[in-house]
């Protein structure tokens, strides 16, 4: 089993971070008028997903506190389906940048998924 030294060493984090860049990236070209709603929203959840993934790490000697951090990280990941399924219906990304990151943000979704399901293979001992 890999001892991890950090949140930034895991997978999950990395592509959370991935994806939050990627999509503040694409919001870039969003119209002006989306500015105070759809753009801020998409990249407040986007983000919100390796920051939620970032302060579980230090509470992995509570277990039920580790898995209620991850489970924000899962529903603000969930939350960012939404925005993404809502550019896409105003056509401010294309459909396959839209794929794109909704599967990236679904392997993320899994992978969060597996660490709340089974959070002692990274839960922090005394």
């Amino acid at each position: 089993m890999k001892k991890y030294n950090g949140y930034k060493d895991l997978i999950v984090y990395q592509k959370a971070f991935e994806l939050s860049v990627k999509i503040f990236d694409l919001t870039l070209k969003f119209p002006s008028e989306e500015k105070y709603s759809l753009t801020d929203q998409i990249r407040r959840a986007s983000r919100s997903v390796g920051a939620n993934i970032a302060e579980a790490w230090p509470k992995r000697i509570y277990p039920k506190s580790f898995v209620a951090k991850l489970v924000d990280s899962q529903a603000e990941a969930v939350e960012v389906n939404h925005w993404l399924d809502l550019s896409l219906a105003h056509s401010y990304m294309s459909k396959e940048q839209h794929s794109e990151l909704f599967e990236l943000n679904i392997e993320i979704q899994k992978m969060l998924d597996s660490m709340i399901r089974k959070p002692e293979k990274f839960i922090r001992r005394n």
